[in-house]
């Protein structure tokens, strides 16, 4: 009687299949990423809705108006509006993860046009009202662009939701313009 041989196939380890390891649904960068965007993203609209609507204990569009006249950006309110939005619509898209690169730019273009204007004189620290901030400001929105979102987020199906240096590229290009024309009118 011939002796059969039986094929031993090991189990396979939970979470894969015979093509290989599946992917995970999310993972901690993608929670990570998804905190980041919600604290960051949300305090910058917080910020804007200061300027816009007056709430969290700020100014409002009136006296933020004032302000932007002093600063030699006129008419004043005009240009409240626009940095009112820029922070509001661009913290939101960052919280989302929606439209990634542009929300990033229109925070960046922000960020410039205070160092320029106000905190540029008063060197680094925020403490003696320098760029500090901004600048850790402009880092985050700009990491974002090029890490992209995260699978948490609006973005993940569309072309930018991976993030890259194209990604990164356009928020920085698109916020140094923005900045560049506001600063030159």
């Amino acid at each position: 009687m011939p002796v059969r041989r039986i094929l031993h196939r090991p189990s396979r380890p939970p979470g894969t299949s015979p093509a290989g390891p599946a992917t995970p649904a999310s993972s901690a960068a993608d929670w990570g990423l998804l905190l980041l965007r919600l604290a960051f993203g949300l305090f910058m609209a917080a910020h804007g809705a200061q300027k816009l609507f007056g709430l969290f204990g700020g100014p409002g569009l009136t006296a933020t108006g004032r302000g932007f006249d002093m600063l030699g950006y006129r008419p004043g309110k005009v240009y409240a509006v626009i940095g009112g939005l820029s922070e509001f619509l661009g913290g939101l898209g960052l919280a989302a993860g929606l439209l990634t690169p542009l929300a990033a730019a229109a925070l960046i273009g922000v960020m410039i046009n205070a160092m320029a204007t106000v905190t540029g004189a008063h060197g680094f620290w925020e403490a003696d009202g320098g760029i500090e901030y901004n600048v850790c400001i402009t880092v985050v929105a700009l990491a974002v662009a090029a890490i992209g979102p995260g699978r948490l987020a609006a973005d993940r199906f569309l072309p930018w939701g991976r993030g890259g240096w194209a990604e990164a590229a356009t928020a920085l290009g698109l916020g140094g313009v923005g900045a560049a024309i506001t600063l030159s009118l």
